[in-house]
């Protein structure tokens, strides 16, 4: 099913992260967000490629995410890369921590978007980091199977 058809509005997507780690579980966050972020989103401007997820105390907050100023909003504006404490319910939260405490894992924005009521939505997920040798082999797969979608094409 299409985004569309789903009623979500994709506003920034992270696709890097499929090259860079192994996504595991993936969980759907509300953001804790001011009135000039929510209207900035709404002009579809947002960067979350070199964002992710911190543990602080006994909350997770969405770290150097770039929302970027909203123009008419003069003083009372936000600051971009502010940390943004994520909206989870307290055992999401637990299990997320002892991920990235136990076992090393780390909390990949995957995209942010608008849900069917219009709130703004992040997906996470749990994540392993590739090795080089991990990539490179990821990269071939890849390239094979556009040669081999090409060779099919031409056959008939």
């Amino acid at each position: 099913m299409s985004q569309q058809q789903s009623g979500q509005k994709l506003i920034a997507e992270n696709r890097r992260a499929r090259f860079d780690y192994f996504l595991e579980d993936s969980i759907e966050a509300g953001l804790a967000l001011t009135g000039t972020e929510v209207k900035s989103l709404r002009t579809g401007r947002a960067n979350i490629a070199e964002s992710y997820a911190a543990v602080e105390g006994r909350e997770i907050a969405l770290v150097n995410a770039d929302i970027p100023p909203y123009g008419h909003a003069n003083r009372f504006n936000h600051e971009p890369r502010r940390p943004r404490k994520l909206l989870l319910h307290r055992k999401q939260i637990d299990k997320l921590i002892g991920a990235v405490q136990r076992e090393g894992r780390t909390i990949i924005p995957i995209r942010l978007y608008w849900n069917e009521k219009g709130i703004a939505k992040l997906e996470l997920a749990l994540a392993k980091g590739k090795k080089l040798h991990d990539k490179r082999e990821a990269s071939a797969e890849r390239d094979w199977a556009r040669d081999k979608a090409r060779l099919m094409r031409e056959k008939g």
